[in-house]
């Protein structure tokens, strides 16, 4: 029997399918950018991305790079794998983490290298990437490094 390589039969995480609506979000993500739509009439940003501002009815919306600075608006600790590719990962903790540019502006995510028990609503983050597969990467989120060094 020939040998056989680990990597390879270990499942993958799914990746993520850029639609014409989502591509330039995931373009900026390949290039460790976090970006998300603005209208361009009422100055709204708004995720996840759509055609058109839910505000003012507008489809004329642009993509503007964010700081990538957020705060934990919501979080749940997943024990259980979803999927097979999850299973090597667990518990993880899936996150909404607020950013700073606008209230209410959201984005679900995954919150990594963080200890469940020692996570509170409002605690301050920052975006990170992930390459999943050569070409995927996904902005993740952690605990701002000025809060951990707090906290020692």
């Amino acid at each position: 029997m020939p040998p056989t390589d680990a990597a390879a039969e270990t499942p993958r995480r799914p990746l993520p399918l850029a639609d014409e609506t989502t591509a330039p979000f995931w373009d900026a993500a390949r290039e460790h950018r976090l970006t998300v739509q603005r209208c361009d009439s009422c100055a709204r940003y708004q995720h996840l991305p759509l055609g058109f501002c839910p505000v003012c009815g507008t489809a004329e919306l642009s993509w503007k790079d964010v700081s990538g600075r957020a705060k934990l608006y919501s979080y749940t600790v997943m024990h259980d794998a979803p999927a097979p590719g999850f299973a090597g990962h667990l518990p993880y903790i899936v996150a909404v983490a607020e950013l700073e540019e606008q209230e209410n502006l959201l984005i679900t995510t995954n919150l990594v290298d963080a200890d469940p028990a020692d996570l509170s609503i409002g605690l301050p983050l920052e975006v990170t990437f992930e390459e999943l597969a050569p070409g995927d990467v996904v902005p993740q989120f952690r605990v701002s490094p000025e809060t951990r060094h707090r906290s020692s």
